[in-house]
């Protein structure tokens, strides 16, 4: 077992996370000592949907559109400092995306980098269409009957320590559990087995602290005059000291915004989790029941006494369908009698969605009343008095298999500007294709993750 301290940051909880959150993370490890680790978890069920359509589209595609945005800026500085990078970006098409990263490190001069890509997450690859719907979705609904798009597991994270033991530099994977892209690392370093259950328990409490970015140091905490947080427009990202003993200490970049207290940590910790006695993760069943959380200096609080149980002998997947097109739109009316006006849209919208002969569900929305709370058929809305000047936005929304019809649809909300009441503007109006998830559990030995190295740039 070593003696060293690991250092491991993360630069983003989900893809669409700030592009510069890493570069104070990488700044900030660059004057540690000891081996130092940036993460990104950019990965949710529906973005890998998204991302294997884009694969079917293209096949050099695939990976994180917000792959480069994020990684460039820090690239070079990390291989200057000896900093290795972990992430699930990799998404549908991880070769792709480690294939990007060599070329970005060709293009920016960056000699020498050594990317790895884990794979084995795509069951369409050993298991049939037939395989995959004989699963009872986990959550007690039918499996979905639109086309399959994609279904992927959860790895764990000793793939990804196979990868780092190659020497990679930047590690690309695919689908894995959230917490394995710090738990990886951190066998690596520390040496730990998975039979360590108490160890593996405090890495993969670790890698949950971090894996949702700013979420630990202020961000999704803020509550005004409740739960205040300094600078929070520079809300710096975390960073986890680890030892070799499990002991983990949550901290931030160096000058930046943002909070890190027993309370951001408490509220991290549970955030998710629906047994705090019994997570489920590939490489362990984690037990926080015991754990302390103590403030050791600012911005600086020491978590212990995780404990691990036997890991399960199945694997959570994401089987993803085509879900049909959602269409919708909005419009604005404002000053006096803008509530009537907007609510004869309503009634406009609903008339001329009625005549395309259709019969897809409707949801009409009057934000500035009661819209967040309502339901599609706005009961608590019209049970209610509102003034009748001030602004209010309409919003019409819709979904069905048909695409032609959702925008035949979304366009209605356009047509107002001159077929509509007075005044009304500011439109916006969209199609998007839809994704239905469901949720199975597979024998763990259909499911074999490897690692490899896709090559070394000049």
């Amino acid at each position: 077992m070593s003696g060293k301290t690991v250092h491991i940051g993360c630069g983003a909880g989900f893809a669409g996370d700030r592009w510069d959150a890493a570069i104070p993370i990488v700044a900030t490890l660059a004057t540690r000592e000891g081996p130092r680790y940036l993460m990104y978890e950019t990965l949710a069920e529906r973005t890998l949907a998204l991302a294997q359509q884009a694969k079917i589209e293209d096949p050099s595609k695939g990976y994180s559109p917000y792959l480069e945005r994020i990684l460039r800026p820090v690239l070079a500085k990390a291989k200057e400092s000896g900093i290795r990078v972990v992430s699930n970006f990799g998404a549908a098409n991880p070769t792709a995306g480690a294939k990007r990263i060599l070329e970005m490190a060709k293009e920016d001069g960056i000699a020498g980098l050594k990317v790895a890509v884990v794979e084995g997450d795509d069951l369409t690859t050993v298991m049939t269409e037939g395989d995959i719907r004989g699963h009872k979705a986990v959550e007690g609904l039918a499996m979905p009957e639109g086309k399959l798009v994609a279904a992927n597991v959860y790895l764990g994270a000793q793939a990804i320590a196979d990868a780092l033991a190659m020497g990679a530099d930047v590690v690309v994977v695919g689908r894995c559990a959230d917490p394995a892209l710090a738990l990886g690392p951190l066998i690596h370093e520390h040496g730990w087995t998975l039979d360590d259950l108490d160890r593996i328990a405090a890495g993969t409490m670790c890698g949950h602290l971090l894996e949702c970015g700013a979420q630990v140091t202020g961000g999704y905490f803020a509550d005004p005059g409740y739960k205040d947080v300094p600078d929070f427009g520079h809300v710096g990202f975390p960073i986890a000291e680890v030892q070799a003993d499990g002991t983990v200490t949550i901290t931030k970049a160096d000058k930046t915004g943002g909070l890190v207290s027993h309370r951001t940590v408490k509220e991290q910790l549970l955030y998710e989790m629906h047994d705090p006695g019994n997570y489920l993760t590939p490489d362990v069943v984690l037990d926080i029941t015991g754990v302390a959380i103590e403030e050791v200096g600012p911005d600086r609080v020491r978590i212990t006494g995780a404990k691990g149980k036997q890991r399960p002998p199945t694997l959570k997947a994401t089987v993803s369908f085509e879900g049909g097109w959602l269409g919708e739109g909005e419009i604005t009316y404002a000053g006096p009698n803008a509530r009537r006006r907007a609510e004869l849209a309503i009634d406009v919208l609903r008339t001329r969605a009625r005549d395309l002969g259709t019969n897809w569900p409707l949801r009409f929305d009057l934000i500035g009343t009661v819209s967040t709370f309502d339901g599609d058929g706005g009961d608590l809305r019209s049970g209610s008095d509102w003034n009748d000047d001030g602004e209010y936005r309409v919003r019409m929304a819709t979904k069905g298999p048909d695409k032609q019809i959702a925008q035949w649809i979304a366009d209605e909300v356009l047509s107002l500007y001159c077929s509509g009441p007075a005044g009304g503007g500011g439109v916006r109006h969209r199609i998007v294709p839809q994704i239905t998830t469901a949720s199975i559990l597979v024998d763990r030995a259909r499911v074999s993750a490897s690692a490899r190295l896709v090559e070394e740039s000049a």
